[in-house]
């Protein structure tokens, strides 16, 4: 199994299953069906809306001799309406008491915007506009967030959906460097300059949407399918490998993680049989050139109007 040494010395599996819009009901044999093939590492978030599901699952596997807890590497994030400094250890302990857990191994902050605090994700108002809570910044949430830590609820601490302005605010301003910076990435959106950016600066990178979450709500009719490219399927059939597996294992090839995400057992089972080939040069450098900057996960429509919403052009909070 490829792993990733954290900046905290702690090994964390690159090959990880992902379960956001995963609906309750389906997360049982989802995790059982991972585990008995290899992973290790789940991608989990109060957002979700199903940890306690993936803790109830995750418990009787222990008892049942599957899988220790010591095995796992379990990582869960703060959702934004828990970003005031005030709330961030409430949202992290209802995440942890759901995983039914004594420690996270990683915990994020989801995004850097802080929401108000509602009975839905996205607040709006009456005439449907999002709304927002520009006082809390950053860098106080992720304070909070090194409390942890230090107490030891979680062995390894880091981000989401930051951008390169915001890490180096949280460098000069805290104590403790992220771990990890979790970020949308696929071959048509490599973000190479900012995977090399979080590379020299010790912060590993774990891709979420590695396969191109085609099943995302918002998707429309004329977006790329990833998929479905002509340059990764003829790869995949020289190699007699899934288009999948190639994508998958583009991101391990290049020492970043990836997050797949599936219900079906047989697909995930077969997306992390990728230990077993290697891209070769060409190969990887055909893959680069596929990278159309496309972000599918720039949520323009729910928080483009924030002030710390990484993805503004020419970003600068000044």
């Amino acid at each position: 199994m490829y792993e990733l040494t954290l900046n905290t010395g702690h090994q964390m599996p690159a090959l990880v299953l992902g379960f956001g819009i995963i609906p309750p009901e389906k997360v049982c044999t989802t995790v059982r069906a991972a585990i008995e093939c290899g992973y290790r590492h789940i991608d989990s978030a109060w957002l979700y809306g199903n940890e306690k599901e993936i803790g109830d699952t995750l418990q009787d596997l222990y008892k049942e001799g599957k899988v220790k807890r010591e095995e796992m590497f379990i990582t869960s994030k703060l959702w934004a309406q828990f970003n005031d400094p005030k709330d961030v250890r409430k949202g992290f302990m209802e995440s942890l008491n759901k995983l039914q857990t004594d420690y996270l191994d990683l915990f994020l902050i989801h995004i850097p915007c802080a929401l108000p605090k509602a009975d839905v994700p996205l607040p709006q108002d009456k005439n449907g506009a999002y709304l927002y809570n520009n006082v809390v910044h950053y860098v106080d949430t992720w304070k909070e967030i090194e409390k942890l830590q230090k107490e030891g609820l979680v062995r390894s601490i880091g981000i989401s959906n930051f951008n390169e302005y915001q890490i180096n605010r949280i460098l000069k301003d805290c104590s403790i460097k992220p771990a990890v910076h979790q970020i949308e990435s696929h071959p048509y959106l490599a973000d190479v300059k900012h995977i090399e950016f979080c590379k020299r600066n010790g912060i590993a990178v774990v891709a979420y949407a590695a396969l191109g979450s085609r099943t995302r709500s918002w998707a429309t009719d004329n977006d790329p399918v990833v998929l479905e490219d002509p340059v990764l399927k003829s790869i995949a059939e020289k190699r007699e490998k899934s288009v999948a597996q190639v994508a998958i294992r583009f991101q391990i090839q290049r020492g970043v993680g990836a997050v797949a995400k599936s219900v079906d057992p047989e697909r995930i089972k077969s997306n992390f049989q990728v230990h077993d080939f290697a891209l070769n040069e060409d190969e990887m450098k055909l893959i680069y050139t596929l990278d159309k900057k496309w972000r599918m996960f720039d949520l323009e429509g729910f928080l483009g109007g924030h002030k710390y919403w990484a993805h503004q052009e020419n970003y600068s909070e000044d």
